[in-house]
């Protein structure tokens, strides 16, 4: 038996479009980050695509993405879970700055650490290692086995909450998944055995 699950980045927010640090704050998105996920439903029409389930984090940004996806592709009557576990990184003090702005106050060198590294987390917020910690025991215990049991799952979130599963199921090292860049909008699609391991990545 395979299931399904689509992994899609929210797209363009607000606060992308001023080059924010943006974290757990809560912008909307931009009227090209609506484009970017009305464009995303119409992509997962095309190709036949139903849910069995939803998931997204309790921000408005991927929320709004996931809305507009199911509104594109005509679906009403579909579960949609929202989890704290699904947010994006926590930025902390880095949280509503503008990144360049950040280099100025604490140095191009410190900002791209906390940014590029695994486990360097910035002044009270989380490093990617983190929001693995957070993000991977809900997608065991909630959502792999719903998709190791033959459904189809989407899950709309962020950047780095996806990069976290997308280590995972792909079994990539914490080297390899800093270099995975994970597009506004873009769609992921995995096929997974009964036993949760990867079967296939599936282009669209």
């Amino acid at each position: 038996m395979t299931g399904t699950l689509i992994l899609v980045r929210h797209g363009e927010s607000e606060w992308n479009l001023k080059n924010l640090f943006t974290g757990w704050r809560n912008p909307d998105l931009t009227e090209k980050g609506i484009g970017e996920a009305r464009a995303t439903g119409r992509i997962l029409k095309a190709k036949g695509f139903a849910f069995d389930l939803t998931y997204t984090s309790a921000l408005k940004r991927a929320q709004h993405t996931l809305d507009l996806i199911l509104e594109e592709m005509g679906i009403e009557n579909v579960t949609i879970v929202r989890n704290t576990a699904l947010n994006e990184r926590d930025y902390g003090e880095l949280s509503g700055l503008n990144k360049d702005d950040a280099r100025a106050k604490w140095g191009e060198e410190q900002v791209h650490i906390w940014r590029r590294s695994f486990d360097v987390p910035p002044p009270g917020g989380e490093s990617l290692k983190d929001t693995a910690a957070r993000t991977l025991p809900y997608y065991k215990a909630e959502i792999e086995p719903k998709v190791a049991a033959g459904q189809t799952v989407l899950i709309a979130a962020h950047g780095n909450s996806l990069r976290a599963l997308v280590m995972a199921i792909e079994g990539l090292t914490p080297e390899q998944i800093l270099k995975r860049e994970i597009a506004t909008g873009e769609p992921t699609v995995y096929q997974l055995n009964a036993d949760g391991a990867l079967k296939a990545r599936v282009s669209l």
